[in-house]
């Protein structure tokens, strides 16, 4: 084939979905949890940042509880697109609430948690190559920390492979020995992803429809996943409490001071 200098190929899309619709009951407070600052900032609007700098096309925020007060923290950022998630029914059933946003799009999609303020975009750029490289329907960054009380396990089998993601509450007791895990980084094709929520059930231990069986799914299906120790110990910790929030706000302030936060 004849490759036509003025009509250069163009690099494959890349957009993000950034979960943001949770309520969470131990902040103790009447404000949807992703609009509690960090460093004078909504904590995410820091997710929304390391997306922009890591270089996104597409920002697709899932709202929920008070919806209408993230829209409005947002009315001044043109690049943020918002779908709603009326019901609280699990990660895997945010993310469907996105997929007429991005019917047609032929690239790939970044799915984050919106309390994760630490997130960096020199990870979102590795783990988005590394996809890339490997031609993966799914990609995810995983970290290994001392302490994964909370956190889903990644399991891989024998020959060190990905295997599957176990949520903390679904885990055996072996499982939970782990120290691989899952800090809700993922990278997907969008069309194996969308394809493969259509496949979720519920049968687990929340009765929600999960985010990370879809990368089960897709694995049992033959489709490549894999698996980047990406994510940096102090890029982990999300927030749940006001302890929390205070300790993630102690970590960027610092990154802010030493002018690193990306």
């Amino acid at each position: 084939m004849i490759h036509d200098e003025t009509h250069p190929e163009q690099p494959r899309p890349f957009a993000a979905i950034i979960l943001a619709a949770g309520r969470s009951k131990r902040m103790n407070s009447g404000v949807v949890k992703v609009l509690h600052p960090v460093c004078d900032r909504p904590m995410v609007e820091w997710v929304v940042e390391a997306c922009r700098a890591a270089g996104c096309g597409r920002i697709i925020l899932v709202v929920g509880f008070q919806g209408d007060k993230v829209r409005e923290a947002f009315a001044r950022q043109g690049d943020v697109e918002f779908v709603e998630q009326a019901q609280p029914l699990g990660t895997g059933h945010a993310v469907m609430q996105a997929e007429a946003a991005l019917r047609g799009f032929a690239g790939d999609v970044l799915v984050l948690a919106g309390d994760g303020p630490l997130i960096r975009a020199q990870t979102l750029r590795r783990l988005v190559a590394t996809h890339r490289r490997t031609g993966a329907a799914a990609t995810l960054a995983t970290a290994r920390i001392a302490d994964p009380a909370g956190y889903g396990r990644i399991v891989r089998d024998a020959a060190g492979r990905f295997e599957r993601i176990v949520e903390e509450k679904d885990a055996t007791a072996q499982e939970r020995r782990l120290t691989e895990i899952n800090p809700s980084y993922y990278c997907f094709d969008a069309a194996s992803l969308f394809e493969s929520l259509g496949r979720l059930t519920n049968a687990n231990a929340s009765g929600e429809y999960y985010l990370t069986d879809v990368c089960a799914i897709l694995r049992e299906a033959g489709r490549p996943v894999e698996v980047i120790e990406a994510v940096s110990a102090d890029e982990v910790h999300s927030i749940n409490t006001v302890e929390q929030l205070e300790f993630v706000s102690s970590i960027l302030a610092k990154r802010l001071a030493e002018g690193a936060v990306h």
